[in-house]
């Protein structure tokens, strides 16, 4: 048996190629990496004009037609990824016989060096392990395993992103066509037990191997390496390693799950999928984030659920409306039991018209249980069906059919809730104890008017803010006590105000006096304080906003509306802390990209460059999810475009840009972000062109103007003070 290190087993002595050496249109600079296969240099491209890396087949080796092979397996396989964690090739060829492939040349340095030189944040080794997850799906996901996952294998640029490298055990691998060998390949103390018993070896092998890497990473000590090859290897196949918390006691015991299931001896045991990996070190790092972790020696996890959109099932295919209404009720009122944690609706409405294993759905969203139900409205009868899963065994916990008139809307909600509270067993505390559900309205049409204006108000848009306000208008003309309504009226019109530029003189009296009436009618409800906070705000009366804001925190700490408009407030301010503080609050136990994106951005005028790249990605992963369900949300692209540019993705960013403005050209806020993307790259022209669209177009916030970090190349600029801002 032969044991074949994931760099040869051939050591050999610098190469002979030397600085100033023209291959063809690369100019060779230095050398850069040696290793049992071959060599690496950094070369110019004088042809394209950019750095490259340029990788040869040691001299050695150039006579095996084995390893020539491999060589060109090496190139071939990660030739069919383009991911920015993995790197680029760029070619395949010959020089004086002797094989070369040139590659992306990373400005940085590997993994193994890059964290020996600092002690990383949790924040930083979640970022990086997302990133390499990243890219083992796309290679994973092609059918490609890497073979030797290992420190030295992944590439840190200067920005902080991860570069995956060196697939040559790729091609060696897929060439034994997943088949027993009485070779070893790999790196031992990286390799799984199943590549050092010779076994076939698929993707879960690499998943072991970055288990290995992050158990480094985190600890500083490799968990298998000993003083000899046969006892790593002994280690490797029989030894669990030392618990991490033995180590440090700041690793979240949520992490240390992940590396422990990453490290399992049996590969059955492991994530099957680079994907479940993924989603887990997602929620894990906005765990880390948010305050959401559990460390060791506290308690268990809160008893957890979502509720998914329910399914239409009327003739009436525009009944989506009333469906998503419930189910956001129904959210809402479970929201408030305390011991009991409730997905966001804006994570579980990702969910809608996915057809997707429940058991799966509640995996991505790191919940208990899932309540499912479908609705079937003709004229005044209601048929409503709801059931509840066990993730875990995919078992239903409580199951119910409703049928009833339409008038029985609300005591359906009621009952639903009260029964997965039950079915749940979750302890209530006194509080909790109170009924479940609180309705504001017993007016079933004024209700309908008022899941028709939610449904509009949630899309953000320009015209839906127009369409929800005049729903939430025809709601209290049914029912003038309908307190959640005359909210829905008073931000409607602050959003108009603020975001769109709408006249003032239009909007301002509405907004007043329907936030004023909420009050009147509600004074505990924290959506009634909030709205009013946000009216105060564009009236320019902050010091009442923020007391008004402040009371909704203190009536619900979880009200996201509340700490996300007092954010903004705030930034406009120049109270950059006490908004980046905000900002995050808004994101705790829900899914928000664009609190999430001005985060970043309040984080960079506090030149906090560290905590900004992270929010930024942060960001960047939560808008890239939102467009893929949302597809034409312009608004999103243009924060995902600017997001790409701060992470140091130029290209993908420019293109997002783009598609941004080929949907919705003529809105302000487009105009304005795309202006940022423009000022950010350099782009002076651009950018004033676009900001001189986005003033016509109604955006013109001074205040924030004058505080938003990404406009800074520009204030030096006299068309940039032409501009003609609204005092």
């Amino acid at each position: 048996m032969t044991i074949r290190d994931g760099d040869g087993e051939i050591t050999h002595p610098f190469d002979d190629i030397n600085p100033g050496t023209e291959i063809y249109q690369y100019e060779i600079r230095e050398l850069i990496g040696a290793g049992g296969m071959g060599v690496v240099y950094q070369a110019r491209d004088k042809q394209l004009d950019r750095e490259v890396a340029l990788k040869f087949l040691a001299r050695q080796l150039c006579l095996d037609p084995e390893c020539r092979e491999r060589f060109k397996g090496e190139a071939q396989a990660a030739a069919q990824l383009n991911h920015p964690n993995i790197i680029v090739i760029h070619e395949v060829n010959e020089y004086e016989g002797r094989p070369y492939f040139a590659m992306e040349f990373v400005d940085g340095t590997s993994l193994q060096k890059y964290i020996a030189k600092r002690r990383l944040s949790i924040e930083e080794i979640l970022e990086i392990a997302i990133q390499v997850s990243d890219g083992l799906a796309e290679a994973h996901n092609r059918g490609i395993t890497h073979g030797d996952i290992k420190p030295s294998n992944i590439l840190m640029n200067t920005r902080g992103r991860a570069k995956i490298v060196d697939f040559g055990l790729a091609a060696v691998l897929a060439a034994q066509g997943g088949q027993k060998t009485t070779d070893i390949y790999g790196t031992a103390g990286y390799m799984s037990p199943e590549q050092i018993q010779g076994a076939s070896v698929d993707t879960r092998s690499d998943l072991f191997s970055f288990g290995v890497v992050l158990y480094e990473i985190i600890t500083g000590k490799a968990p298998f390496m000993r003083d000899t090859l046969g006892d790593t290897l002994r280690a490797t196949r029989d030894t669990e390693p030392i618990p991490m918390a033995e180590y440090s006691s700041v690793v979240p015991l949520e992490l240390q799950q992940i590396v422990r299931r990453l490290m399992s001896k049996d590969k059955d045991q492991r994530y099957q999928h680079a994907d479940d990996l993924r989603s887990e070190l997602r929620y894990t790092l906005e765990a880390v984030v948010s305050g959401r972790v559990r460390y060791p020696g506290q308690e268990a996890r809160l008893r957890s659920m979502a509720v998914l959109p329910f399914i239409n099932l009327s003739a009436d295919k525009e009944q989506d409306y009333f469906c998503d209404g419930m189910a956001e009720e129904i959210t809402n009122a479970l929201a408030k039991i305390k011991g009991l944690r409730v997905a966001a609706r804006t994570s579980a409405f990702a969910f809608k018209n996915v057809d997707e294993d429940v058991r799966r759905i509640g995996q991505k969203l790191h919940v208990d249980s899932l309540l499912e139900g479908s609705v079937r409205r003709a004229g005044d009868r209601l048929r409503v069906t709801v059931q509840l899963t066990d993730v875990a065994t995919g078992y239903h916990l409580w199951s119910e059919r409703f049928d009833r008139e339409m008038e029985d809307v609300f005591a359906i909600q009621d009952e639903i809730a009260e029964n997965v509270v039950r079915a749940m067993q979750v302890i209530l505390s006194d509080e909790g104890k109170q009924p479940v559900s609180r309705t504001q309205t017993s007016d079933t049409q004024a209700y309908d008017y008022y899941l028709r204006g939610r449904r509009f108000f949630h899309q953000g848009r320009r015209k839906s803010l127009q369409y929800a306000l005049e729903m939430f208008q025809r709601a209290i003309a049914i029912d003038p006590l309908y307190s959640l309504a005359f909210v829905g009226i008073a931000e409607c019109c602050g959003m108009l105000i603020h975001f769109y530029g709408e006249s003032r003189d239009i909007h301002h009296d509405t907004a007043d006096k329907a936030s004023r009436r909420a009050l009147e009618l509600d004074p505990g409800l924290p959506q009634a304080h909030a709205a009013r906070g946000l009216v105060l705000w564009v009236m320019d009366r902050f010091d009442e906003a923020a007391a008004e804001f402040e009371r909704a925190l203190q009536l619900d700490p979880n009200q996201p509306r509340a700490s996300y408009y007092f954010a903004r407030a705030c930034f406009q301010r120049g109270d950059f802390e006490r908004a980046a503080r905000l900002f995050e609050d808004s994101c705790r136990g829900q899914e928000n990209y664009e609190a999430r994106y001005f985060a970043a951005q309040t984080y960079s005028a506090l030149s906090k460059t560290e905590e900004a790249l992270v929010a930024y990605r942060l960001a960047l992963r939560e808008i890239e999810r939102h467009v893929e369900l949302n597809p034409d949300d312009a608004g999103a692209y243009t924060m995902g475009a600017v997001s790409l540019i701060r992470v140091g993705e130029r290209k993908a960013g420019l293109e997002w840009a783009s598609r941004a403005l080929e949907i919705d050209p003529g809105d302000a806020r487009i105009q304005y972000n795309v202006a940022c993307l423009f000022a950010l790259e350099g782009e002076t022209g651009k950018a004033i062109e676009c900001l001189e669209a986005a003033v016509k177009a109604g955006f013109a916030h001074r205040e924030w103007v004058e505080k938003d970090p990404d406009l800074d190349s520009l204030r030096d600029d006299p068309r940039f003070k032409a501009l003609k801002w609204r005092e």
